[in-house]
C-alpha cells in the first residue's frame, strides 16, 4: 500500500474549460465564485486535481505506514447534487463557523453547499482562510 500512487494528483488540464463544461448552472456559477474567493484567500492560482477537483496550492503528507503523497490546501468540486467545498484540516475544526455558515451538510474534510447565495460567504471564506493556514504550515501531514 505505501507504494500505491495516489489517485488525485494534480494536472495541466485548463480549468476554465472544466468550469465552463459544468452542467448544472448554479454549480457553474458557484464555481467561479468559489474560483475568486479561494483564490484571493489563498494567493494560489487554481489548478485541476484528478478530474473533478480545482485546488489551490498543496502540501505534503507521509503517514507511519510509509505512503506519502501531495493534497489540495484548499479546493472545491461542482459534483451534481451541491458542491463540495474540501477543508483539508477537517470539519471539526471548524464547527464554530460551520454554525453560522447557513444550509450545508459536512462530512470529515468536506462541507456540501447546494447553492452559495443562501449561505454566508463571509463565513466560508473564514472557514477557507483558518483551514489553508493551518495546512500550509509546516509539520502538517506528518504522522511518523
Amino acid at each position: 500500500m505505501a507504494n500505491e500512487p495516489n489517485k488525485t494528483v494534480a494536472t495541466d488540464a485548463d480549468v476554465d474549460a472544466f468550469l465552463a463544461a459544468v452542467e448544472h448552472p448554479v454549480r457553474r456559477r458557484d464555481a467561479l465564485r468559489l474560483v475568486e474567493l479561494m483564490s484571493r484567500v489563498t494567493g494560489e492560482r487554481p489548478q485541476l486535481w484528478g478530474p473533478s477537483i480545482v485546488g489551490f496550492g498543496s502540501y505534503h503528507y507521509s503517514y507511519a505506514s510509509g505512503r506519502q503523497g501531495d493534497a489540495i490546501a484548499a479546493g472545491f468540486s461542482p459534483r451534481k447534487a451541491s458542491t463540495t467545498v474540501y477543508l483539508a484540516d477537517g470539519v471539526e475544526a471548524h464547527a464554530d463557523l460551520l454554525a453560522r455558515l447557513g444550509p450545508h451538510t459536512s462530512s470529515v474534510s468536506c462541507v456540501y453547499i447546494k447553492d452559495l447565495d443562501k449561505v454566508d460567504l463571509g463565513v466560508l471564506e473564514e472557514a477557507v482562510r483558518r483551514s489553508y493556514a493551518v495546512v500550509t504550515a509546516e509539520g502538517f501531514g506528518n504522522a511518523g
